[in-house]
């Protein structure tokens, strides 16, 4: 009997986990999730510090918005994965001499370990005069502005939604600030009502707004990425 090389008709197998003295049901859960979620083997195959990379790379796969030669600003960067992937996609290194060379910065609370190509700072975003502090170290306007925020989880999932809308529209209004003619804010929100004043908002400054939730994006979680296009001007 000869054996089946070639895969077809196997199913992966699955880590299974067992809880732990000490560990939550809901901590063995995740911790099971993580180890079997494909992403998250891509992510470490590739060498990106998140699989929140993979959600970046499949929205610029979508609005081409990370070209060579774009000045990008990354609200609140850690750990670093869309830094990594911007890099690459807006030749900030270089490494395309046939193309433009792109300039990204890095914000965060935290500090953030250092990424080729990329300059990365701590700093609270919401600050005053932050806008002109960005504008300083990107050495004028930014074509894109992008944020994969989220506030700390309270455990409530109305309290959650209104939190990451607040720091969404915190986000915006930097952008407003720093962004040029034509640039472009993309950012993580969650599903849950409270996020029409956003769209409505977004709406008037730039001159498409698409919704999306990317492949990336777990199916269980309610997070969408909002990607506003041609924004119209200070």
């Amino acid at each position: 009997m000869t054996k089946n090389t070639s895969g077809r008709g196997q199913r992966d197998l699955k880590v299974k986990v067992k809880t732990a003295r000490g560990r939550k049901l809901s901590s063995t859960r995740w911790l099971q999730r993580q180890l079997n979620d494909p992403y998250v083997r891509r992510a470490q195959a590739e060498g990106y510090r998140g699989r929140a990379a993979f959600k970046i790379l499949e929205l610029d796969d979508k609005f081409r918005f990370l070209v060579p030669g774009a000045r990008v600003v990354d609200l609140g960067c850690a750990p670093g994965g869309w830094l990594q992937v911007a890099v690459k996609r807006i030749n900030a290194l270089g490494e395309r001499t046939d193309k433009k060379v792109g300039h990204i910065i890095g914000v965060d609370l935290q500090e953030v370990e250092p990424i080729a190509g990329a300059d990365i700072y701590q700093l609270d975003f919401m600050a005053d005069d932050a806008d002109l502090q960005v504008k300083e170290w990107l050495g004028g306007r930014a074509d894109v502005v992008m944020s994969d925020m989220a506030a700390a989880s309270s455990g409530h999932k109305q309290t959650d939604h209104l939190r990451i809308i607040a720091l969404c529209e915190a986000a915006a209004y930097l952008a407003f600030d720093v962004l040029d003619e034509g640039g472009t804010f993309v950012a993580k929100v969650l599903a849950g009502g409270a996020e029409g004043e956003l769209q409505k908002l977004l709406k008037q400054k730039f001159t498409k707004v698409a919704n999306v939730k990317p492949p990336a994006s777990r199916a269980d979680s309610s997070e969408k990425f909002v990607v506003a296009t041609g924004f119209r001007g200070a």
